[in-house]
């Protein structure tokens, strides 16, 4: 069978400059002349088995890392930036693209960025937003959208947040637990802990030295919210360099960062990366013994799960998404090839949304996408109550899932026939950009294909897509 040749570029070209060398003194160190090492880096040539070596060798650089990265993300984005109507019949080819995003990754977010300012503006011309009223306003992206991104192009993986969670909760190498720890932290800092009738998750007093819980809440959620608190007191100024180094464009888009930083490290805290990594393996990913041996809850160790990535250590690449009723994904992350829109709600055919009609039961689905990549797929829903019989309770949807190739390692897939081929259900991205023709639940006609419509005949869809 012919190996795959493998072009990183862009990836050779970020661990160079990652370590401040030349070309000449990185070509040197790697055994190659400058001229090859131009070439690769500008997609002329395949990385060699002896440069993979080489950085193996002479970096400890983790080479999985090279067939990894961007370009997928990149390459699904700029397909549905581009299926928006503005562009008209100018597709370009999928080839162009995915040479766009390996070669050229710069360029390519910065063509995203140019459709997401246009979309916002147009969206505010529409519903007569006065801010675009005011001469000079600049567009940007919004706040919760910049922090979106920053982390879906790390793979959910902050691994100086993550390691210093871990070193809090296993202090040299010895487990302990999170909440004691969290506990003895705010102790040690004469902060009070008390429980309360308050709706908020969490309230600090700075001034009375005081953090306040609700009472109504799950042992899970106040651990995660001591731990919260214990990131931004103790924390801070790994977290403000984390913020420093992702240069957000506005103090808004900070400050939700920080909130995510601090999120991320009480997750990592209560699951430290080596002692969770090893127990999802033991219990084959059983998502429910995992919550109850880390005193979580569901969400937060399907969370945890999608953000195994560390090098040289990675768990199973997981894709991780949260949706309300109305179909809105509020959480979405994805270390697999599967991506998801950025725009509007995930494909109907998903058995996420089914999970609403099944509360407390875990529904599994064999899936395969439009590019033939197969998924085994987990939803259920997950119910947050308000803690009174007046208060809200909020419904939403989590969805967890993997390449099938890994569904052995999976307890949830034991009894499933993976090898028929007619047991996968055909699912897409969104509907504006799914190549599907026949999908009894399109909602939009594809942007990418032209339609035919005859007034004589009426199948499923109004139109055949040609």
């Amino acid at each position: 069978m012919a190996t795959q040749k493998l072009y990183a570029g862009a990836k050779l070209r970020e661990v160079r400059t990652g370590l401040q060398l030349t070309q000449k003194d990185f070509a040197s160190k790697l055994g190659v002349s400058l001229p090859y090492l131009n070439q690769m880096e500008n997609n002329n040539r395949p990385v060699s088995t002896g440069v993979v070596l080489a950085l193996a060798h002479e970096f400890g650089f983790d080479v999985t890392q090279l067939s990894t990265g961007d370009a997928e993300r990149l390459v699904t984005d700029m397909r549905e930036a581009l299926a928006d109507p503005v562009f008209g019949d100018a597709q370009p080819p999928l080839a162009d693209l995915r040479l766009a995003a390996s070669n050229a990754p710069a360029l390519a977010r910065a063509f995203l960025e140019l459709h997401r300012s246009y979309r916002q503006t147009h969206e505010r011309l529409a519903s007569l937003d006065e801010a675009l009223g005011r001469e000079g306003t600049p567009v940007r992206p919004s706040p919760w959208e910049e922090v979106r991104d920053f982390f879906h192009y790390r793979d959910n993986y902050i691994d100086a947040v993550d390691r210093a969670a871990e070193d809090f909760a296993t202090p040299e190498g010895v487990a302990m637990d999170p909440g004691l720890a969290a506990s003895r932290v705010l102790q040690n800092l004469r902060i009070e802990t008390v429980l309360t009738d308050q709706r908020s998750l969490r309230i600090f007093d700075g001034e009375q030295n005081q953090l306040s819980l609700p009472r109504s809440a799950a042992g899970a959620t106040h651990r995660f919210q001591m731990l919260h608190q214990v990131a931004l007191l103790t924390q801070d100024d790994l977290l403000e360099a984390t913020l420093d180094l992702a240069r957000f464009h506005t103090a808004e888009a900070r400050a939700i960062a920080k909130i995510g930083l601090a999120n991320y490290f009480a997750g990592a805290a209560l699951m430290p990366y080596s002692q969770f990594l090893a127990a999802a393996e033991e219990t084959r990913h059983d998502l429910e013994r995992l919550a109850d041996h880390f005193g979580a809850s569901v969400e937060q160790v399907a969370h945890r799960l999608s953000t195994l990535q560390r090098p040289g250590a990675k768990g199973i690449p997981f894709f991780f998404v949260r949706v309300d009723q109305a179909g809105t994904i509020t959480k979405r992350h994805s270390a697999t090839r599967l991506q998801f829109a950025r725009f509007g709600g995930a494909c109907p055919l998903w058995n996420v949304h089914q999970a609403f009609e099944t509360p407390g039961r875990f529904l599994r689905q064999l899936a395969e996408t439009p590019d033939g990549v197969r998924y085994f797929c987990l939803a259920r829903d997950v119910s947050k109550t308000g803690g009174a019989y007046s208060a809200p309770v909020r419904r939403y949807a989590i969805g967890l899932g993997c390449e099938v190739r890994h569904a052995n390692r999976l307890v949830y897939a034991d009894d499933l026939d993976v090898s028929r081929p007619q047991a996968f259900e055909p699912i897409g991205i969104s509907c504006r950009i799914c190549e599907r023709k026949n999908c009894h639940q399109r909602s939009v006609p594809p942007l990418e294909r032209r339609l035919s419509v005859d007034h004589n005949a009426r199948d499923v869809l109004p139109y055949a897509i040609d």
